[in-house]
């Protein structure tokens, strides 16, 4: 089992432009202040204003986000995309420790052969990992 806190990026993320459907569906990679990035299959210019949708939580997560940056990387782009609405930030980060979660009790199953309930691993996880989980940012740069 692993020391220290590791990024779920098996987290899938639908995004899509403002007056589109959700058609894409590409791996979250870092929900941090402000923001969030992924992969994408296609370029996403600098500005362009989405909606992101993760599914893998319950309720799904959806909100918009502008894209602050995207760089190509192998067969992929990665996406750098900011929050639109500050109180998504927040949204997001219970998501991202969800996810985390999920991770934890998948990666047990696998490593350990133990099968845990949504509430055990989250005891553990908590236990284990929640001293390193990144506070938000309260805005005033004294972190």
């Amino acid at each position: 089992m692993r020391q220290f806190i590791r990024h779920p990026s098996d987290i899938p993320i639908e995004f899509r432009p403002d007056s589109a459907s959700y058609a894409a569906c590409d791996r979250l990679t870092n929900v941090s202040h402000g923001g969030l990035s992924f992969l994408s299959a296609k370029t996403l210019p600098v500005g362009t204003t989405l909606w992101v949708k993760i599914t893998s939580v319950k309720p799904t997560f959806e909100a918009p986000v502008r894209v602050s940056w995207c760089h190509a990387s192998d067969d992929h782009y990665e996406v750098g995309a900011e929050f639109v609405a500050v109180e998504d930030e927040y949204r997001a980060r219970m998501v991202e420790q969800i996810c985390y979660i999920e991770h934890y009790k998948r990666e047990v199953l696998r490593e350990q052969g133990r099968m845990l309930t949504g509430q055990e691993a989250a005891e553990e996880w908590i236990q284990r990992y929640a001293g390193q989980f990144p506070p938000l940012s309260d805005g005033s740069g004294d972190e």
